[in-house]
């Protein structure tokens, strides 16, 4: 009780001070916090020190941007460690974020993608969500990421941001439904922030998602600059558009656009492709890990790596501080591993969470002392098969087995080549921290 009035005592200061003095808080609590060896690891945090970056955070909504400094930069600060260590004697999981799907639609076809073939009969239900989110919130949880599918074909999700208004919510959309009235509904609801999907230029994101696909997602972000609304971008990252969606000229044209975060995902072969021919080499993989390095320390972008950035987290986090929930209802470690051994529709989120596969994976983690290589899916495929076959969890999506079956000897040669690059990689950069 004494750390939760200290808390509320620490947050009301702090935030006063935010509402009295914005930039002046903003630049104190960054330099405060982070360190000159952000700069010698090219730490994610680090384009916040650009004061083109913080031009750019001023330039949205202010309601907007006190929903984002309350919610995320100030509570999650004061409250994250003591959720983690209350977690550690309550035996259960100190969960940071997560992640729900409410729905499998989608208005696109994207070659490769999980989200096909969904009826609006499987969507999670509206209460199943709304209270997962509360019991979710009781954990300390203040960040939610809406996936799918497309979330914006459920209008009743607007009903969802505007009731937990004390939390913050990141929406992964592919752009092509936001228009002026759904820009309307996102001011009222003040607590969204958007990652808008593209593969790259015209031709990359076109050739995947469809003719004039590229051209709509262009016009929705033009949309969201001229009304102020924060938004990213998110690329899944193909053999084909490596190179594309790490090079200045798409960058740049990000930024030109509004963009202010950046999301980088490999793409998974997780939905039934027989095959890893979509999958990004591994020296596409490190290519991109250069260039973000670069384009942190030179560029006024916040990015983020999805497998680069293990390192700064302890390497795979799935299971442990966040999980997924899929429009069914089923609790997955990830979302891209689709299995299961709990529903949210008949457990509660802390028992879930504590289900024999969460734990086992729990156990394992970090499946190797190199962090560059985090994913038990693609990067330790024995340890996914071991799991797999001692837990015995239910498959989510119908042709998840593939992976282990029909994948297993291509996923066994990638993960091989992944070791014979970045287990060097690694060796070279501790050897360097050593004589730091």
């Amino acid at each position: 009780m004494k750390n939760k009035i200290k808390n509320y005592l620490k947050f009301k200061i702090i935030f006063l001070t935010y509402q009295i003095f914005p930039k002046f808080f903003y630049y104190s609590f960054f330099r405060s916090r982070l360190t000159k060896k952000f700069s010698k690891t090219n730490h994610p945090l680090l384009p916040l020190f650009n004061p083109d970056f913080s031009k750019r955070f001023f330039s949205i909504r202010p309601n907007f941007r006190k929903c984002f400094v309350k919610n995320i930069l100030i509570r999650s600060s004061l409250e994250s460690r003591e959720n983690i260590e209350k977690a550690k004697k309550d035996n259960s999981v100190p969960l940071i974020t997560l992640l729900i799907s409410p729905t499998m639609r989608c208005n696109l076809r994207c070659k490769g993608c999980y989200a096909l073939n969904y009826k609006k009969e499987d969507d999670l239900p509206y209460e199943a969500m709304d209270r997962v989110i509360e019991e979710a919130k009781e954990m300390g949880v203040l960040f939610f990421t809406i996936l799918g599918g497309e979330p914006f074909l459920r209008q009743d999700l607007f009903d969802i941001y505007k009731k937990h208004s004390d939390a913050v919510f990141q929406i992964f959309t592919n752009g092509t439904l936001i228009n002026e009235e759904t820009v309307k509904k996102l001011i009222e609801a003040d607590n969204v922030i958007l990652q808008i999907s593209v593969e790259g230029l015209e031709n990359d994101t076109d050739e995947r998602r469809g003719a004039g696909t590229f051209k709509k997602t262009m016009k929705a972000m033009d949309i969201l600059r001229k009304n102020r609304i924060p938004f990213g971008y998110s690329a899944c990252v193909t053999r084909k558009n490596a190179e594309v969606v790490v090079s200045d000229e798409f960058v740049d044209l990000m930024i030109d656009k509004g963009a202010l975060i950046g999301w980088y995902f490999l793409y998974m072969p997780v939905c039934g492709d027989k095959n890893i021919d979509l999958m990004p080499t591994p020296e596409q993989r490190n290519h991109q890990r250069i260039r973000l390095d670069y384009i942190r320390t030179n560029k006024p972008i916040f990015v983020v790596d999805f497998w680069n950035d293990a390192p700064f987290v302890g390497g795979c986090i799935a299971a442990k501080y966040y999980c997924h929930i899929n429009n069914f209802g089923d609790v997955e470690p990830c979302i891209f591993t689709h299995f299961s051994q709990a529903n949210i529709k008949n457990t509660s989120l802390k028992e879930a969470l504590n289900c024999q596969f969460f734990k086992e994976i729990r156990a394992r983690q970090p499946y190797s002392p190199n962090l560059l290589m985090p994913c038990m899916l693609i990067d330790h495929p024995k340890v996914s098969r071991e799991l797999y076959n001692l837990c015995k969890p239910y498959p989510t999506h119908s042709a998840a087995q593939i992976l282990f079956e029909d994948l297993k000897d291509d996923l066994d040669k990638y993960s091989y080549n992944v070791h014979q690059i970045f287990d060097k990689i690694w060796e070279e950069d501790k050897n360097r921290k050593d004589k730091d």
